[in-house]
């Protein structure tokens, strides 16, 4: 089937650029716990894969793009690397920084993966959830392998920021926005929704 959303070549580059940021947080948070560099790596490849490949298999894109497709390996394992071997390098990065690099990670996975749902003929509101489920998927995988309860289950606007970016997405196309209008309006408002959100300390209201 052919995708009608954005062309094969940018949404390649979309979906890399991702895979490498959000290998790049992964491997930054292995680091962190601890973790030996076989377990840094096994970090960095699900947090920058783990979101795509259930998005795939839930749309029927099987077998799952970053399977089939050597440079998704190749730009998970080589944001691994590239902390392992600049370690004393990322931890001198400052906070807001790494939260800026993690909000354009989430942007780009979000208006990804809502653009290959629409590609597959979901529905709307399919495709808006699995851009939430491509851009969160991978850090609720790592923070499962760390022993913690995801983060975006418990605090941030993360997930929220992903479904409206998805949603613009979606929406611009239903409106008849071209694939890269609505894909970077999409993506902008993913971010900025992220970005407001940390800087201002905001976060979904609990019922307790």
């Amino acid at each position: 089937m052919k995708p009608r959303g954005l062309t094969l070549p940018l949404l390649l580059a979309v979906d890399l650029a991702g895979t490498f940021v959000f290998a790049v947080e992964g491997a930054t948070s292995a680091i962190a716990a601890h973790l030996d560099p076989l377990g840094v790596m096994v970090l960095a490849f699900s947090t920058a894969l783990a979101g795509g490949l259930i998005r795939d298999l839930l749309i029927g894109a099987a077998p799952p793009q970053c399977m089939r497709d050597w440079r998704y390996a190749t730009a998970a394992f080589g944001g691994g690397a590239v902390v392992m071997g600049a370690h004393p390098l990322v931890q001198a990065v400052p906070a807001p920084l790494i939260v800026g690099l993690d909000a354009a990670g989430l942007a780009l996975f979000a208006v990804a993966g809502a653009d290959k749902a629409l590609a597959y003929r979901m529905p709307a509101l399919i495709a808006i959830l699995m851009g939430a489920i491509t851009g969160a998927g991978g850090g609720t995988v790592r923070d499962l392998l760390l022993n913690e309860i995801p983060r975006v289950l418990r605090a941030d606007v993360y997930a929220a920021a992903a479904l409206a970016g998805a949603t613009v997405l979606v929406g611009g196309r239903r409106l008849g926005w071209s694939a890269t209008l609505a894909a970077a309006l999409g993506g902008a408002v993913c971010f900025v929704v992220r970005i407001v959100s940390y800087w201002q300390g905001l976060n979904l209201p609990t019922l307790w």
